[in-house]
């Protein structure tokens, strides 16, 4: 493990997302990189590659796209706010991810929840016009 005594250079690109809290697991992790949900200074890398401080990253995340900074290295895994100190997301990505959640929250608003569950007859219902698409 890293020692803070001893300062690294350089850390695996899987081990750097999964402790800076980008996906659950590192095999998560190097999975993403492997699908090319990751890049590196615009490149594809593969997940062993070795990143410094200053690198752009560009991570993947269903339909969050998120441009960040590397500011730090860590091997190990912390809380919240010691793994956000590891990275600076630039302000072009922010707007983005901000524009996107409120797309989202714009396609929400005429939805309205059912305020019980359908009925036996309402239910016969819904089956019979699934019925209709299979055909």
């Amino acid at each position: 493990m890293n020692h803070p005594a001893v300062p690294v250079e350089s850390i695996r690109l899987d081990v750097w997302l999964w402790a800076a809290r980008f996906f659950k697991t590192r095999s998560l992790a190097k999975q993403a990189v492997d699908t090319g949900k990751v890049e590196v200074d615009g490149q594809r890398p593969k997940s062993s590659r070795a990143i410094r401080i200053g690198d752009d990253l560009r991570v993947q995340r269903g339909e969050e796209v998120v441009q960040l900074n590397v500011r730090g290295l860590s091997d190990s895994r912390g809380p919240a706010p010691v793994a956000q100190a590891l990275y600076e997301e630039t302000a072009a990505s922010k707007q983005a991810r901000e524009a996107l959640r409120l797309r989202r929250a714009a396609e929400r608003t005429g939805y309205q929840a059912p305020e019980h569950r359908p009925d036996k007859r309402a239910r016969r219902l819904i089956r019979a016009l699934g019925d209709i698409d299979a055909h």
